[in-house]
């Protein structure tokens, strides 16, 4: 029979945070957000570590580019691009497409599917680790 957790401790919760995987790096007027997105995943890592012994795993999920509205919608983040850079959205949507080796954006089922495999017992040794679903946008580890 498979344990979970440790003997005598078995593992009492989940916490995941959830930051963008965009890369961030050299993006002009994204520094706000890129310290934002290293404090949550420091603190993650730092809660796993204190947690852990409690039971209490701690894991990030980064989701690049997902189809919602967020990304896609009348003023999603295409639009927003489009419009400083003064091209369409349709374009701004076709480069990022390029950009990533499987050639789409990832699904809300997708992500969600991640998060569950991650607050299943199946990964319940799994704590401290940043999960990246982006299709392989971001190209460093």
């Amino acid at each position: 029979m498979l344990g979970f957790g440790r003997a005598e401790t078995p593992v009492k919760g989940l916490y995941l945070a959830s930051a963008s995987a965009h890369p961030g790096g050299g993006v002009h007027g994204a520094c706000g957000a890129n310290a934002a997105k290293a404090a949550l995943l420091n603190v993650a890592k730092a809660l796993s570590q204190e947690l852990g012994p409690r039971g209490i795993r701690v894991n990030s999920v980064s989701p690049g580019p997902v189809a919602t509205d967020l990304w896609l919608g009348e003023h999603g983040v295409a639009a927003t691009i489009a419009a400083a850079s003064g091209v369409d959205a349709d374009a701004v949507r076709n480069e990022a497409i390029a950009s990533m080796p499987t050639g789409r954006f990832t699904t809300p089922e997708e992500v969600a599917t991640l998060v569950a495999m991650l607050a299943s017992p199946l990964t319940g040794n799994v704590t401290g680790s940043n999960y990246v679903i982006d299709g392989g946008l971001v190209k460093t580890m």
